[in-house]
């Protein structure tokens, strides 16, 4: 075997190990690249290499429920505990033949070899090379009389998503979760954007965010090193707009880590403080913001308890939840995550939302948000708060707040971004945000 099949064999072994580290170890996409780059099959890849075994591992588990539907009707029975590997190997040549068009001797061919370098997948190579030549013959037949959204959306999210917003946009959800996102990116100083778009070859979003499509290397990119602009979807970009002009003014950002939301803040002039109970967290985020020349406080603290004996007149709160209006980015989040998740998420949410209401002084304005497309983490939650808290109201989030985009403002007056909004430029993440504020 020449040097180019030994990279494409680590390719496709890499794939399948990630794939094994996702859904039997349940780790994070990201943490289990990161982990196969470093000491797993990747380690000597080339970046081409590695960057192939994502796009295969990313595409396996976006078309998962389809993918594991098709091998249901090609295996007669169900693989032995002792198979290993096998099954990994298999979803992703699946993933390659089916969905990312690869030549159809090069995926049987090295997932074939896959499966004989692996201790127990070797005993199955030849089930293996039946299953993936079969699919070449029949796969497209078979994929024509699936229904693949319902597929590969597990049931709890699709019940939920079909029910807040109508099986049509649910359709619509999960198309958009079947390509890689594109890049978007927000610069430190709003006069400098249409240089810093042109000499990236962005595209200007109406709310400012530049978009790039196969951006390659961040690190590479002009301007990353000077500072110029950090790394945010156009959505998570959008509820810090919601405190309005911040220019002189203090501003509490709780559950602040990665500091995206904090770096659009102190951009914008304010003077932050940001918190999170992470350390490491923290320690990220004031990386970012020293490559960025800008600065905010730190405090290392639990959002539920954090009493410095002062309030703040205006507070952002990222909680943290199950991430679902991620899942474009972050492919892992519906098989990972699950209703209980969401639920125990939610109390945790309840609990930060009314501690923040303590940190907030009279007249003040605090601005909720999560990136889960779950009413629970949005919409049903701050209504609970609101019938719990009558000092409180809600500010209603009009159309000037959001760059004139009405279709993601809600009849309550929330900001809810769906993955479907601006399809034709991209899509966005999902998010929610209600602004609140406080009687005086």
């Amino acid at each position: 075997m020449n040097r180019a099949d030994e990279t494409g064999l680590a390719a496709r072994q890499g794939a399948a190990s990630i794939l094994t580290a996702v859904l039997k170890e349940r780790r994070a996409f990201d943490d289990a690249f990161i982990a196969e780059a470093a000491s797993g099959h990747l380690r000597n890849a080339e970046p081409r290499d590695r960057a192939f075994a994502r796009a295969i591992t990313a595409t396996a588990l976006r078309r998962l429920g389809t993918i594991d539907h098709i091998l249901s009707l090609l295996i007669d029975k169900e693989l032995p505990k002792r198979a290993g590997a096998t099954e990994n190997i298999l979803r992703a040549g699946l993933a390659e033949i089916l969905f990312l068009r690869v030549a159809a001797h090069a995926a049987v061919g090295m997932n074939v070899e896959a499966a004989s370098r692996d201790e127990n997948a070797r005993h199955f190579k030849a089930l293996v090379n039946a299953v993936l030549r079969r699919a070449t013959r029949e796969g497209d037949a078979i994929l024509d009389n699936l229904d693949t959204e319902r597929l590969d959306t597990p049931d709890w999210l699709w019940q939920s998503w079909s029910a807040a917003y109508g099986e049509e946009t649910a359709r619509a959800i999960v198309r958009m979760h079947y390509a890689d996102p594109p890049l978007d990116i927000s610069v430190k100083r709003a006069e400098e954007r249409m240089t810093i778009a042109e000499a990236l070859g962005a595209t200007v979003l109406p709310s400012g965010t530049l978009r790039l499509e196969d951006a390659g290397r961040i690190e590479d990119l002009p301007g990353f090193d000077d500072g110029a602009w950090w790394v945010q979807d156009a959505a998570a970009a959008l509820p810090a707009k919601l405190l309005g002009d911040v220019t002189g003014r203090e501003v509490l950002d709780l559950c602040a880590a990665p500091g995206g939301k904090t770096a659009e803040l102190a951009a914008a002039g304010a003077h932050v403080t940001a918190l999170d109970r992470s350390r490491p967290r923290l320690d990220r985020l004031e990386q970012n913001l020293s490559r960025l020349g800008l600065e905010a406080k730190t405090v290392v603290a639990d959002a539920t308890a954090y009493a410095p004996g002062r309030t703040w007149d205006l507070i952002l709160l990222d909680a943290p939840c199950s991430s679902t209006g991620t899942a474009r980015r972050h492919p892992d989040v519906p098989h990972l995550k699950s209703p209980a998740d969401r639920d125990k998420l939610a109390a945790l949410q309840a609990r930060l939302l009314a501690h923040a209401a303590t940190l907030l002084a009279p007249g003040g304005t605090l601005v909720y948000c999560t990136c889960s497309l779950e009413p629970e983490e949005g919409v049903r939650q701050v209504e609970a708060f609101l019938a719990a808290h009558p000092a409180f109201r809600r500010q209603p989030v009009g159309v000037e707040d959001v760059a004139g985009l009405g279709e993601i403002v809600t009849g309550e007056g929330d900001l809810r971004t769906l993955p479907c909004h601006l399809a034709a430029l991209g899509g966005l993440d999902g998010f929610y945000a209600a602004r609140l504020t406080r009687a005086s």
